[in-house]
């Protein structure tokens, strides 16, 4: 059963009073879906824990705050950078029933990132669990959906106006990094149904599908944070490609079937529909 709206805010109420006197701790935000107003039943709560990086989270501190508040007397949090570069650590924790992940964030390569994306600079990163790949725009999206809890410098708010509207070039850089990808990935699938490589195909169809969602959220101006159901979201968008839900659905029941044939002439009908429709729209793919 998901938590009520009372419920939800009890907990995070709870959790910034506890985290509040951390030091080093600038901002609190609740990001992902909860951050948009989009959750679903099964959804977690994504706190980003925001620093600067001359004056770093006590991680210490931070252990002994949340200690109190979750299930599992032995869940701890990492240290600074446990977790890679770009989700630099944080802790997966459970309180009172409820998943709650703490992310940290640097607030100086949060600003290098925000700067550098108004220009039309991007990068796209390996990263643990985010199989698509972890792009650098994604922390901007975090600062331009995230719902502040604990801001009291207005870091955060000051940020949030750098973010909005949404730059056009970003919105070009994406389209072209992404949208030249989407025809890349379907011509290795190609390549690796003549060998019948099950595991390459699925790689790349993901990788089509993910760079198509790129695309589309980028042609809506909206920030994509996460690839998790971002497919399934851009079909629903305004500009969106005809049939993208239901062909998705298709293309892994084709490939769970080892239907590389059908697979594929999905995909080259996906990557069709995105270049007229980017084409209508005055863009280049």
């Amino acid at each position: 059963m998901s938590p009520s709206i009372a419920e939800s805010e009890t907990l995070l109420a709870r959790v910034v009073e506890a985290l509040r006197p951390v030091r080093g701790l600038v901002a609190l935000v609740l990001g992902g879906s909860r951050g948009r107003g989009t959750a679903g039943p099964a959804s977690d709560y994504d706190i980003g824990l925001y620093y600067e990086p001359s004056a770093p989270l006590d991680v210490e501190a931070l252990q002994g705050a949340i200690a109190p508040l979750v299930d599992d007397p032995s869940s701890a949090v990492t240290r600074i950078g446990e977790w890679g570069p770009w989700i630099n650590g944080g802790g997966w924790l459970t309180i009172g029933g409820a998943k709650v992940d703490l992310l940290y964030r640097d607030l100086g390569r949060v600003r290098e990132v925000i700067t550098d994306a108004r220009q039309g600079r991007i990068s796209m990163n390996y990263q643990p669990g985010h199989p698509h790949g972890f792009c650098s725009a994604i922390w901007m999206g975090e600062i331009a959906t995230c719902r502040p809890l604990f801001d009291p410098f207005g870091r955060v708010a000051e940020l949030k106006d750098e973010t909005w509207p949404y730059p056009e070039a970003l919105r070009d850089a994406l389209m072209t990094r992404f949208g030249w990808e989407v025809g890349f990935a379907i011509s290795n699938a190609e390549i690796a149904a003549r060998r019948s490589e099950q595991t390459h195909i699925a790689g790349c169809a993901y990788r089509a599908l993910c760079c198509m969602a790129q695309v589309l959220f980028a042609l809506n101006g909206r920030y994509l944070i996460n690839e998790k159901g971002a497919v399934a979201e851009a079909a629903n968008y305004p500009l969106t490609i005809e049939g993208l839900a239901t062909a998705s659905a298709e293309i892994w029941s084709h490939i769970g079937n080892a239907d590389a044939e059908s697979t594929l002439r999905r995909l080259r009908s996906l990557a069709d529909g995105m270049g007229m429709l980017v084409e209508r729209a005055g863009r280049k793919p």
